[in-house]
């Protein structure tokens, strides 16, 4: 896979993404394949995170759900 670690809109359904949206393209989430949690390095301040592997079109992608006071989600990798 490869590491990309871009801001991406995701629509969302029950906490679990629907779609997103990656360099003006849109992609329907069709599998959830894997999901986990990540504590993230707490003694850094760093918020904790879901995270979904997913298969979107013609991608698997890594997408991040930032649990923080800032709701972020960002696309982590991709293989294509």
């Amino acid at each position: 896979m490869k590491a990309v670690q871009q801001a991406v809109t995701v629509q969302e359904a029950g906490y679990q993404p629907q779609s997103f949206t990656w360099n003006g393209r849109a992609y329907r989430v069709a599998r959830i394949l894997d999901r986990w949690q990540y504590g993230g390095r707490w003694w850094l301040g760093e918020a904790g995170r879901d995270c979904f592997l997913v298969q979107a079109g013609g991608l698997t992608a890594e997408l991040h759900h930032e649990r923080g006071e800032e709701v972020r989600w960002w696309l982590a990798r991709v293989q294509d």
